[in-house]
C-alpha cells in the first residue's frame, strides 16, 4: 500500500493497563506525525476499535483482559485493513512472539523500551519495514530454528545460485511480481523457488526467511560482505 508521508500516523493503543496507557498516549503525542486515534483495555474492545477506526499502527499487548494479543491477530484480518502491528512484549515466552510474527505483526518492542525506540519503530514500520532489536532477532531466530539440525550455517551451500538471489531480493522486501521482473522469470517461477527453499531451511514463510537469512547471513553479497540491511528488516540494539 502507499502511504502518503505528509499524512500523520494514526494509531491505537492496546493494552489492559489503564496507566499505561495513558502514560504512552502522553509520551507520543510529543511527535507532531502521531495521532492518537483511540485506546482498547481489552482484546475484544481492540478488534472492535481496528475495524471502526482503521488505524495505520496498533500498539498491542500479548496479555490483555477476555482476549490475548494472539487471538486479536487471529481475528484481524490484514488484507482488507492498512494496520500495521507492533506487539508490546515485557516478558513473553519466544514462542508467542514467533507466533505473532507468523500471525502478522511486523514489529516486536520490549516494554522497558525508551521512548524514542519506540517512536523510531513506529515511524519505521509505517514506512514498511519489519522491526526487531538485535537481541529479539537472535532469540526469535533461535526460537523457530531450534528443531533444525546441526550446521545450518552451511545451509547457504544448498541453496542454487538462484535461489540466493531470491532470498537477498525477499530480505530487501520485494514481492513475487518484482522478483520476477528482476530476475526475467515468472511469478510462478518465484513461486516455485520460494517453495523449495523453505524446504531446504526449514522455515515456513517470508518473515521467518528474511529472520533467518540475516541472522545465519545468507543474504552476504559474492565478496563476502554482508549487504545492507534490508529495507523491509532491520535489526537495531
Amino acid at each position: 500500500m502507499t502511504r502518503t508521508r505528509s499524512k500523520r500516523i494514526k494509531l491505537l493503543i492496546a493494552d489492559d493497563h489503564a496507566i499505561f496507557r495513558e502514560a504512552l498516549r502522553k509520551l507520543l503525542e510529543s511527535d507532531r506525525e502521531i495521532e492518537i486515534v483511540g485506546e482498547a483495555s481489552s482484546g475484544t474492545d481492540c478488534i472492535k476499535k481496528v475495524g471502526e477506526l482503521k488505524p495505520d499502527i496498533l500498539l498491542l499487548d500479548l496479555r490483555m483482559a477476555d482476549k490475548g494479543g494472539l487471538a486479536v491477530l487471529e481475528e484481524l484480518n490484514f488484507d482488507s485493513l492498512p494496520t500495521q502491528v507492533i506487539v508490546l512484549t515485557a516478558a513473553e515466552d519466544n514462542r508467542d512472539l514467533v507466533r505473532a510474527m507468523r500471525l502478522g505483526a511486523r514489529g516486536v518492542v520490549p516494554k522497558e523500551s525508551a521512548i524514542d525506540f519506540l517512536v523510531k519503530c513506529i515511524h519505521r514500520i509505517h514506512a514498511g519495514e519489519i522491526w526487531l532489536d538485535k537481541r529479539l532477532t537472535v532469540d526469535v531466530v533461535d526460537a523457530f530454528s531450534a528443531s533444525a539440525e546441526p550446521g545450518a550455517r552451511s545451509r547457504k551451500l544448498v541453496l542454487s545460485e538462484r535461489e540466493i538471489e531470491v532470498v537477498r531480493l525477499v530480505a530487501k522486501g520485494f514481492q513475487n511480481i518484482e522478483i520476477g521482473k528482476k530476475l526475467l522469470i515468472s511469478t510462478q517461477t518465484v513461486k516455485n523457488h520460494l517453495h523449495n527453499i523453505f524446504d531446504k531451511l526449514g522455515v515456513s514463510d517470508r518473515v521467518e526467511l528474511m529472520l533467518y537469512a540475516v541472522h545465519y547471513r545468507l543474504i552476504d553479497e559474492p565478496d563476502g560482505s554482508p549487504t545492507q540491511p534490508p529495507l523491509s528488516l532491520r535489526t537495531h540494539k
